[in-house]
């Protein structure tokens, strides 16, 4: 998941190179905490966080087949 996540936002951002995901595990759940430059931070979140919304669902659609529980923070 970490990939996919990875390779979502590289194709959406300027500088890829800056683009970083950590995954951090609660009990049952992972979070995966994605980190841009920040003038990047805008393409990644999309009007009205459209564009973050549609990477959410595309990572827990994706982590549903496995049975994992995943969710994605963009974090600042």
């Amino acid at each position: 998941m970490k990939e996919l996540l990875l390779y979502i936002a590289r194709n959406l951002v300027e500088h890829p190179d800056q683009v970083t995901v950590t995954e951090v595990e609660n009990g049952d759940e992972l979070t995966l905490e994605l980190r841009v430059a920040p003038e990047d931070m805008g393409k990644v979140i999309g009007r009205q966080g459209r564009i973050a919304k549609e990477i959410r669902t595309l990572v827990r659609s994706y982590a549903q087949r496995t049975g994992a529980k995943v969710t994605v923070d963009i974090v600042d």
